[in-house]
Parts: structure tokens; C-alpha cells; sequence
């Protein structure tokens, strides 16, 4: 079992706010965007690693993250507040720039 980490307050709220898919949303998405047109992926390895950590992430207590968790709810945040306004009003965007958000678990076009 991992170690068990100190999630602050800070991070744990703003991560929960701008992820702001549910798993199974987060879930769903990663199948369908890695599904191919001959074969699907599966489903523990649809998506991408970090994508799937997100995914893990959601389905964890607070107490029950470690370090990696820590590592990647920092990283994520910091992803999407670098591609949003702080405000994450819904806003249109190219497919492609959604997309990517909705990979880290993040719906540009989702209130917050």
C-alpha cells in the first residue's frame, strides 16, 4: 500500500473544482477517445496515464491519496488554469483544445 500524503485543504478544493467531470463522465470519455475503429482499448488502459490517474484520483478519500496523487492533482490544476480563465466560465473552443481538457476531466463547455 502506498504511503499516505498530506493533501491541503487548498489543493484538494481547487482540484475538485476545475475537474469538473464526474469519474464515470471522466471514465466514459477516456473509452471513447481511445477507441479505434477496428478494436477498443481496455478499459483500464483507455486514456492517457494521466488521464487515468485523474480517474483513480476521483475515486479515492482525501486520506487515501499519496504523493503520485499529490504530484498529478498539482499538475492538473496547474494544466488546466495554463489553457483557462481562472473564472472557468463555459467557453467554446476548438475540438481539439476541449478534448484535451476533457482528458485531464475538465468540460470547457461544463460550468464549473
Amino acid at each position: 500500500m502506498a504511503a499516505e500524503s498530506s493533501v491541503d485543504e487548498e489543493l484538494w478544493d481547487e482540484f475538485h473544482r476545475v475537474v469538473n467531470m464526474t469519474s464515470r463522465e471522466l471514465e466514459d470519455w477516456l473509452r471513447t477517445r481511445s477507441a479505434e475503429p477496428d478494436e477498443e482499448t481496455l478499459p483500464d488502459q483507455a486514456g492517457t496515464p494521466t488521464g487515468r490517474h485523474v480517474l483513480a484520483i476521483l475515486r479515492k478519500r482525501r486520506v487515501d491519496l499519496d504523493d503520485d496523487d499529490v504530484r498529478v492533482m498539482r499538475k492538473v490544476v496547474d494544466r488546466i488554469h495554463a489553457q483557462r480563465r481562472d473564472d472557468l466560465e463555459p467557453t467554446a473552443g476548438q475540438t481539439n483544445w476541449r478534448h484535451r481538457l476533457m482528458t485531464l476531466g475538465h468540460d470547457p463547455l461544463k460550468p464549473a
